[in-house]
């Protein structure tokens, strides 16, 4: 159930503007927005929630207790900006409809959603536990879900109410384990595959009330993947940092992006990409392959993919165009 909203035309709890917001009809500025980033405590969300706090918007911090949540909500408020903190598992029902209540009872409404929070359990198919697999997948698409459940009932119900679209925007986090069909990562090459197809289908179905919903596939060194990664280089620009990600986060989330919706951008130190949508490689017909009634048969499917092969890499769907990227930005060997 949504969260109740501060009745259009009032002043929210503590005096800050409606739910309609700020009239920002363009720009990046984020300035009088509200934005949720999960997993905020440390590495990417951090990185994020002080990104868009240094855009202008208050912002409504989770992770679990104790993961750094003062630390990037004491480093918003030194910046003069605002912060709340609301600590929890986000695959609980309760941490994702805590978060939304949260941002109306603070700041009076709810302009932003970035889903960030994620955990790894790592191990081959043939030896992940069902509890690797299950926490994986909550955390990750479970708890993107259940806040984006929360976030677009509460846009929907605004737009009603208005009569219009309203200012809405959702960031999640996907990742290009799900492209490449990661190897030792079933679980969360699963859960971000999950996470694109749920991007998609939030931008398609809540476009009408204004949500515009994006997913990025994000490279960066955070405690999750610091086994990954490697070393730092040891002088310039580390093209991994995962302050590098935030603009694009910063920038997905403000009016400038408002006709960008449904789509998946990888990016890192200072390259972005934006994924075409699966395409069509090849296509049979049982008509042309002795089929009497034009419907497949054994004898014909064999006909038809008898000339098939999958290509050098060994996994036909896995797409491995990103991994020349690697070459296009600083700190990568050739």
């Amino acid at each position: 159930m949504a969260a109740a909203a501060t009745p259009a035309g009032h002043d929210s709890p503590r005096g800050h503007p409606g739910p309609r917001g700020p009239e920002t009809p363009g720009g990046t500025s984020l300035a009088g927005r509200i934005a949720i980033v999960t997993g905020a405590g440390q590495g990417l969300g951090r990185a994020e929630a002080l990104a868009l706090a240094a855009a202008g918007a208050s912002v409504v911090v989770n992770d679990l207790e104790g993961n750094g949540l003062d630390s990037v909500a004491a480093a918003i408020r030194a910046a003069d900006g605002r912060a709340a903190i609301v600590a929890g598992d986000i695959g609980a029902e309760s941490t994702a409809q805590s978060l939304v209540d949260t941002a109306l009872a603070e700041f009076g409404r709810l302009d932003i959603l970035v889903n960030n929070a994620g955990v790894l359990r790592d191990r081959m198919i043939f030896s992940m536990s069902p509890e690797e697999w299950d926490l994986v997948l909550r955390t990750h698409l479970r708890g993107h879900f259940l806040t984006s459940r929360a976030a677009t009932a509460y846009w929907r119900e605004q737009s009603k109410q208005a009569g219009e679209e309203v200012y809405a925007r959702v960031v999640n986090t996907s990742s290009e384990a799900f492209l490449l069909g990661s190897p030792g990562q079933p679980n969360y090459s699963a859960a971000k595959a999950g996470i694109a197809a749920l991007t998609v289908v939030t931008a398609r179905s809540c476009a009408r009330y204004g949500v515009r919903a994006n997913a990025i596939c994000p490279r960066g060194r955070t405690a999750m993947t610091a086994d990954l990664m490697g070393p730092a280089p040891e002088s310039g620009p580390d093209p991994m940092d995962p302050e590098y990600v935030a603009p694009l986060v910063t920038y997905l989330s403000s009016p400038a992006a408002a006709a960008i919706n449904g789509e998946v951008f990888v990016v890192h130190g200072g390259v972005a990409a934006v994924m075409a949508p699966p395409a069509i490689r090849a296509t049979f017909r049982a008509d042309e392959h002795g089929s009497p009634d034009g419907m497949w048969t054994l004898d014909a499917i064999a006909s038809a993919l008898a000339g098939f092969e999958t290509g050098p890499s060994g996994a036909g769907f896995a797409s491995e165009d990103t991994m020349t990227l690697a070459t296009e930005t600083i700190g990568f060997r050739r």
